[in-house]
């Protein structure tokens, strides 16, 4: 590890994009850091002056991982000196959590920390709406998708206003993003309408392309319902007693594919013996498709100020590969098990090392540039050089007074 922090963790790249400028400001001097050493410490509140800085102390601690939490009215490793009411989170990226283990209860094809392609797909539909909603619904552009190392992904969003949300303004938020609620022991997990009335605007313009999903990932990949164990939780989501009899007795008889369910369902819904339960059997339908694909948040990840996340291009201790930086537009084909890990970018670099004749670089900045971390750091970069354009727009904007 120390080796992977000297030589190729990109500081450089990580301070720009967490103080949104080329010189120092507050954004970065007064972040929280917080540092997990071996066997089991947790060290919180600190921070530092620039990126060499920050590189110096991980490379003395030599970490198993580190998080990042919000930006202080004073610097934290001062938080002892002043005052505790002078001591508040002042910004933070609006931060999210989907984890694979929140689709348990419906992937069929793996479980707990084990991922494959197939179940992949779930985080992947998850990301294209997310993405799409935060986008539309609240004009956010900066979004930074980074994979979490082993079975699920996070995203900050470094949007000025979205730094400068309050506590009450990301429950607000969240609540407004929240679709599925509900334990293992809750069968309907989706309840954000008033009976068979229309989904809320959001939520509706999430569900037409979900329907797609629904049926590639749920009826066909995943066969959610051919089991009986699959197929009984799908008829405890209709609240009419006739529909489910009705059902139950002709899957009973012969097993049917999940597709095949799902068209007898579509059935009832033509053979309704009135408009209202046509309504209602076509908004649990609807209700169906948001619970089995619509993202899992993990809310509390995203409600506090002073919640600290994992920090990008960290090593996941158990699978050794590195967090990287996901592009939405091509997560359908992330493979995780595809993401370098510290043992191979180490030995690209003893190769590059060995193909120049065994010449090293004083300072070892660029090094990941040899290996196949580069696309992923090039991925931060561009991110990066957005919020920076912003910035210089915004100070030309505003003139010669800024507090951040």
């Amino acid at each position: 590890m120390l080796a992977f922090y000297r030589r190729l963790y990109p500081y450089k790249s990580i301070f720009g994009w967490l103080n949104h400028e080329h010189a120092p400001t507050k954004r970065f001097t007064h972040r929280e850091w917080a540092f997990t050493l071996p066997p089991d410490t947790y060290v919180r509140y600190q921070s530092f002056a620039d990126a060499e800085d920050l590189k110096k102390q991980v490379c003395q601690l030599n970490p198993t991982r580190f998080e990042i939490g919000p930006v202080y009215s004073a610097k934290p490793r001062d938080r002892k000196t002043v005052r505790a009411a002078n001591f508040t989170p002042q910004l933070r990226e609006l931060v999210f959590d989907i984890d694979m283990t929140d689709y348990d209860e419906i992937r069929t094809c793996c479980s707990g920390a084990d991922i494959c392609k197939r179940c992949w797909a779930f985080i992947a539909a998850a990301v294209h709406i997310l993405d799409h909603s935060i986008r539309d619904q609240f004009g956010y552009k900066h979004l930074l998708w980074v994979y979490s190392g082993r079975r699920g992904i996070h995203l900050w969003i470094s949007d000025k206003e979205a730094m400068e949300l309050t506590d009450e303004q990301r429950r607000a938020l969240v609540g407004w993003l929240t679709v599925i609620q509900g334990g293992k022991e809750m069968r309907k997990k989706v309840n954000v309408r008033q009976g068979s009335k229309p989904l809320p605007p959001g939520i509706q313009m999430a569900l037409e392309p979900l329907g797609p999903i629904f049926h590639e990932l749920i009826l066909l990949d995943q066969d959610c319902f051919a089991e009986e164990e699959g197929w009984e939780t799908l008829l405890q989501l209709f609240p009419d007693p006739d529909v489910v009899r009705g059902l139950r007795a002709k899957w009973e008889v012969k097993p049917l594919s999940s597709e095949a369910k799902w068209e007898d369902v579509k059935n009832m819904t033509k053979a309704g013996k009135d408009q209202k339960t046509h309504d209602n059997i076509k908004a649990a339908m609807e209700d169906i498709v948001l619970q089995y694909t619509y993202p899992r948040l993990d809310a509390e990840v995203s409600k506090h100020r002073n919640h600290l996340l994992k920090a990008p291009f960290c090593v996941h201790p158990k699978t050794g590969r590195v967090c990287v930086p996901v592009d939405p537009s091509t997560i359908d084909r992330f493979r995780p098990e595809r993401v370098p890990t510290v043992s191979q970018l180490l030995r690209e670099l003893d190769e590059a090392g060995a193909s120049a004749g065994g010449e090293a670089a004083a300072e070892h900045h660029s090094d990941w540039q040899k290996t196949s971390l580069k696309p992923y750091v090039d991925m931060l970069d561009r991110h990066v050089a957005a919020l920076m354009d912003e910035t210089r727009r915004a100070k030309r904007d505003a003139g010669p007074d800024r507090s951040w």
